[in-house]
């Protein structure tokens, strides 16, 4: 298991690694990847998360549970503050909405 380092101060923005566990599912009924991070870490607009090591591919049909050290960067207050004021109008570019049957006319 991984521990949390303390956090190292770069500029206005703070950086540490921790554990984590991830959960990848390749299967008919999901599709999907999860990171948990150990320790209770909160996450606010603009943080991001990189976790280490080598590619993961799972093959259709099975589930792996991994476990890989992750850095947090915190985000400053001028980044949190665009984060939050643009995040809704992001958010929107990935909304498709489609009322046509798909025939053409």
């Amino acid at each position: 298991m991984t521990a949390i380092t303390q956090p190292q101060e770069t500029g206005d923005q703070r950086q540490f690694d921790v554990g984590c566990t991830i959960e990848v599912e390749h299967t008919f009924e999901s599709l999907h990847a999860h990171v948990e991070l150990d320790g209770s870490i909160g996450m606010e607009p603009g943080d991001t998360i990189k976790v280490h090591g080598d590619p993961i591919v799972v093959p259709y049909g099975e589930k792996q549970v991994l476990r890989r050290t992750a850095t947090v960067r915190r985000a400053g207050s001028l980044e949190r503050a665009w984060t939050r004021a643009t995040g809704d109008l992001e958010f929107m570019e990935l909304l498709e909405f489609s009322f046509s049957s798909g025939s053409e006319l």
